[in-house]
């Protein structure tokens, strides 16, 4: 039975056994006799109906079979936030408590960090020393509700940090009771409560002045009101707002103009255009968009060439698990100022090159500013390869679209610079490609134009020579995307060499990633090396 019953329990957070449910019901569900509690269960496979029990409808759910009704003695309301960190912590159990670090003691298996210690021996074990906590979780524990006033603020006046995930708070009012007590608060994670948010806007106070780090993931807040929080939020630099249904934003005028990183993953976002309402929040550096459906990126205030003065600050962007399948939203990201690394995998895109190696490099070639992507750096030596490739690949484009080797005949189509927006700056940077670096990028058909090489790696003997036939126009460039293919090593890493049949002991590099085989005067029967 629980040891604590809310006076208004309507709309209440409440656990029964281990599943977490809200109560939509309190009264009589006739012919039977007493008080029923009619929950909405956050697991819908745990219910029977819909809130409708012998054609009465007592309450709704978001599914048909999300309901029950339960006796409030099964129903566990929780706990106040003191009792959990004291059942948390074990400062009950002295049995349980034993010698840490200089500076923390082990409650249980938890180990908190303490404030102003010169030794142990300072150290009273008494519930008193709960206001040198610092960091604490209480992840789990049941807390519902802040306790007696101004228990907190005497009790733990040195908190800064506090997980209080997935509990059973029930609204915005609890957790700013909670914080209301504790000046210094820093960092706080209430993720997994589902919660009631205020739907007018907050005034301006102290509560989290100094608020830096909030997570509201899965609390079924809306941007609404995260806006009509915001005003409280006055130091905020990350929030965090994952799974929680969030389609369509809106500006934040006057709110957030401190956040540095922002997370919205997991919110299937009604189009990309909804982003233009957040571009301007003026220090973003960090945005994180996984799998929120976008399936285009457009920065509508730049020409090609030009910079956006959307996102002018923000240098990290996440949109991997997306629907993003047009080259032109990756042309975009090259009108943002400051952008250096992307995270991009799992896009429809990313199917259009067989090649990984290849898609890396034409993305790197597409935005010039960037030094991570995927994760992985991008030295120099990869962006001027990446270039140059990219320069050569499309120069028959070029020419089609209008291109000339003479700058005054040199007038490239608008829809050839509407694919390949960064092409004339290339050829500024390296020179417009010559005439007989396009001539191998024609298909080759005749069967005395194919090589048969055998490819060794001296250095691996457990690799096996395999034997391939090379067309003799393939560039070293794509000799290593077959090889990435065959060994899993990406060619910015890969050093070739070759070997003739006729000039026995001489090696030749292959040191230009741009020119062909032919170029080296690779002939049938000789043996390509690769280390790395």
């Amino acid at each position: 039975m629980t040891a604590w019953m809310p006076s208004d329990v309507l709309g209440r957070r409440l656990l029964c056994g281990t599943e977490y449910a809200t109560v939509r019901y309190v009264g009589s569900v006739p012919p039977t006799s007493g008080i029923w509690l009619g929950v909405e269960w956050d697991d819908p496979q745990r219910g029977k109906h819909d809130g409708t029990y012998e054609g009465t409808q007592y309450f709704t759910c978001r599914h048909p079979r999300g309901g029950s009704f339960i006796r409030p003695n099964k129903a566990n309301f929780g706990v106040d936030f003191l009792t959990a960190i004291k059942d948390r912590y074990g400062l009950n159990d002295e049995q349980d408590v034993e010698h840490g670090t200089e500076n923390a003691f082990i409650f249980g298996k938890k180990t908190v960090e303490f404030v102003g210690m010169d030794s142990l021996t300072e150290c009273s074990l008494s519930f008193s020393r709960l206001n040198q906590l610092v960091d604490i979780s209480v992840r789990e524990c049941a807390v519902s509700h802040a306790g007696q006033k101004e228990e907190i603020s005497r009790t733990c006046a040195s908190i800064r940090h506090i997980n209080l995930s997935k509990n059973l708070i029930s609204s915005w009012e609890t957790v700013t009771a909670i914080a209301s007590q504790i000046q210094n608060l820093e960092t706080l994670n209430i993720s997994e409560n589902k919660m009631k948010f205020p739907h007018t806007s907050t005034s301006v106070s102290s509560v989290f002045s100094k608020l830096k780090i909030l997570a509201l993931n899965q609390t079924e807040i809306t941007w609404t009101e995260v806006l009509l929080c915001a005003p409280g939020w006055p130091a905020l630099e990350e929030l965090y707002l994952t799974s929680n249904n969030i389609t369509v934003l809106e500006r934040p005028d006057n709110v957030l103009q401190t956040l540095k990183v922002l997370d919205l993953s997991d919110n299937q976002l009604l189009d990309g255009n909804q982003l233009h309402l957040i571009a301007h929040l003026p220090r973003l550096e960090q945005l994180i968009l996984r799998n929120t459906g976008i399936f285009s990126i457009h920065f509508p205030d730049a020409e090609f060439g030009c910079k956006t003065k959307m996102f002018s600050s923000l240098k990290h962007l996440v949109i991997q698990d997306n629907k993003i399948s047009q080259w032109s939203s990756i042309n975009e990201l090259d009108k943002l100022p400051s952008l250096r690394s992307l995270q991009c995998h799992n896009n429809p895109l990313m199917d259009t090159e067989k090649n990984p190696e290849t898609l890396r490099q034409l993305i790197i070639a597409k935005i010039s500013q960037l030094e991570v992507l995927n994760k992985s750096e991008i030295l120099p030596a990869e962006r001027r390869g990446a270039e140059l490739d990219y320069r050569k690949i499309f120069g028959n484009d070029w020419l089609a679209a209008g291109g000339n080797w003479n700058p005054e005949k040199n007038k490239p189509s608008e829809e050839f610079l509407a694919a390949h927006p960064r092409y004339p700056l290339l050829c500024l940077k390296y020179g417009a490609p010559e005439e007989g670096e396009l001539k191998g990028q024609q298909p080759l058909t005749l069967k005395n134009q194919l090589l048969t090489l055998t490819i060794k790696c001296p250095e691996k003997p457990e690799q096996k020579p395999v034997e391939k036939k090379l067309p003799e126009s393939m560039t070293v460039q794509r000799v290593k995307g077959l090889l990435y293919r065959l060994l899993k090593i990406p060619g910015s890493e890969l050093k070739l060499s070759y070997r003739s049949s006729k000039l026995e002991g001489k090696e030749v590099e292959l040191d230009n990633d741009l020119k062909t085989l032919q170029f080296y005067s690779i002939e049938n029967g000789d043996c390509v090396l690769v280390r790395w």
